[in-house]
C-alpha cells in the first residue's frame, strides 16, 4: 500500500510539470533517474563572486550567500559577480501594555541586488528581497539582545536563500532556452 502511494505521488509530480531547478537532464527519457544530470546551472552558480557588503547584516548575507553559491570556494577567475546595496532595518513596536511599552517587536530587513557580467559589467539580473520578523521583548535584556541577533542571523538566511534561489532561476532559464553553458 505504502509502494502505491509513493507512486501516485511521482506520477503527480511528473504529471504537474515538476523539474529540478539546479540540474538538467542528458537524455529526454520520462523519469529523471535513469540516466545522468546534467550539473552546469550549479557550476555557473558557483562561477559567482559576492562582493564584500558592510554591516553586521550584510556580513551574514555574504556568508549565506558564499555557502549556498560557492560551496567549494571562490572562483579564481569569476564569470559573475553579485553585487548587495542599499542594506535596511526598520522596525515597529508591538503589543503594547497598559503603561505603552511594547512586549513585541517586529523587524524589516530590505537589501537590493544585482548579478552582473564580470568581463563586461552587463546588468543580468536584479531585485530586492526583504524579510519580516519578531521577537518578544523580555523582562531579561540579556533575553531580548539574544533574541534580536537571532532573527538577524534569520533574516540573512531568508534574504541569501531567496537571491541565490532568483539566481538559480534565472540560469536556469537561460540555459533551458540556449541549451548550451559556455554561450553564457
Amino acid at each position: 500500500m505504502r509502494n502505491l502511494k509513493i507512486l501516485i505521488l511521482l506520477s503527480a509530480l511528473t504529471a504537474c510539470g515538476f523539474e529540478p531547478l539546479y540540474v538538467e537532464r542528458h537524455s529526454d527519457e520520462k523519469w529523471y533517474y535513469k540516466g545522468e544530470f546534467d550539473t552546469s546551472i550549479a557550476e555557473e552558480m558557483a562561477q559567482v563572486k559576492v562582493e564584500p557588503i558592510a554591516d553586521r547584516i550584510g556580513q551574514l548575507v555574504r556568508n549565506d550567500l558564499l555557502d549556498s553559491l560557492t560551496p567549494k570556494g571562490m572562483p579564481d577567475k569569476p564569470k559573475y559577480r553579485l553585487e548587495i546595496s542599499n542594506v535596511r532595518k526598520s522596525t515597529a513596536k508591538q503589543a503594547m501594555r497598559d503603561d505603552i511599552t511594547a512586549t513585541r517587536e517586529r523587524v524589516e530587513y530590505k537589501l537590493n541586488y544585482g548579478l552582473y557580467d564580470a568581463s563586461s559589467g552587463k546588468k543580468l539580473v536584479s531585485g530586492d528581497t526583504l524579510a519580516l520578523l519578531g521577537y518578544d521583548i523580555m523582562a531579561n535584556p540579556y533575553s531580548t539582545t539574544f533574541s534580536e541577533k537571532k532573527i538577524e542571523k534569520d533574516a540573512a538566511k531568508i534574504m541569501a536563500d531567496d537571491i541565490s534561489l532568483r539566481i538559480g532561476a534565472y540560469f536556469h532559464s537561460v540555459l533551458t532556452k540556449r541549451g548550451n553553458p559556455n554561450e553564457l
